[in-house]
């Protein structure tokens, strides 16, 4: 009866662990594979980002614009940051994380709310507003919404929406992948062994 409960306690021991290794990789997968599409505005002060914020929101609602088509206008006037100022502030089109060269902007842009125009934050650079429009594979953040559409003419600020992730793992793909990665790099090494011991006899 003992050795049953044993034999138990090790199968499910093993099962936890092989599941818990599972979790695992997919975390690290999933944290390697995020991407976003975010917009920003770098202005020198402050003061003049807040007052800055609040026209861009006044010019959606006064003229229906569209949040995204407002933000880039004022980044091509306003911004500090010529890298960035004449693709209206895009920093990148689904980058991924890493990507930015301010590590503090890289961070927020992976931790401020999707489709919100968020600022001013401030970087080694200046003051910043910030504008994610998409990003994939944060879910902890963002649930299952990866994408700000317009839905119609005068949803100025946007609706969130569910998007494709980037490098959402499939876990039996994946096994399956390293198996036969490991089945060919054994069949390569055993045949690259052969060769050398045929080799050598020659010499």
């Amino acid at each position: 009866m003992t050795v049953a409960v044993a034999l138990s306690f090790l199968a499910g021991a093993a099962d936890g662990f092989i599941v818990g290794a599972f979790k695992r990789v997919e975390k690290d997968f999933l944290s390697l594979t995020r991407r976003v599409t975010a917009r920003h505005i770098l202005l020198p002060d402050e003061e003049v980002a807040r007052v800055l914020k609040q026209k861009i929101r006044d010019e959606c609602i006064d003229k229906d614009l569209w949040v995204i088509d407002a933000f880039e206008e004022a980044a091509k006037k306003y911004s500090r940051d010529e890298t960035t100022n004449f693709r209206g502030g895009l920093i990148g089109e689904l980058a991924p994380q890493g990507y930015c060269r301010s590590p503090e902007l890289d961070r927020f842009q992976f931790s401020v709310a999707l489709g919100e125009m968020v600022g001013p934050l401030e970087t080694d650079y200046g003051y910043h507003l910030l504008l994610v429009s998409e990003r994939t594979n944060c879910p902890k953040l963002d649930g299952d919404t990866t994408l700000m559409i317009q839905t119609r003419g005068d949803d100025v600020f946007g609706t969130l929406s569910q998007g494709k992730q980037v490098g959402r793992v499939n876990v039996p793909e994946l096994v399956l992948d390293q198996v036969k990665f490991w089945c060919l790099t054994l069949i390569a090494g055993g045949i690259v062994a052969e060769l050398s011991e045929k080799l050598v006899a020659n010499l």
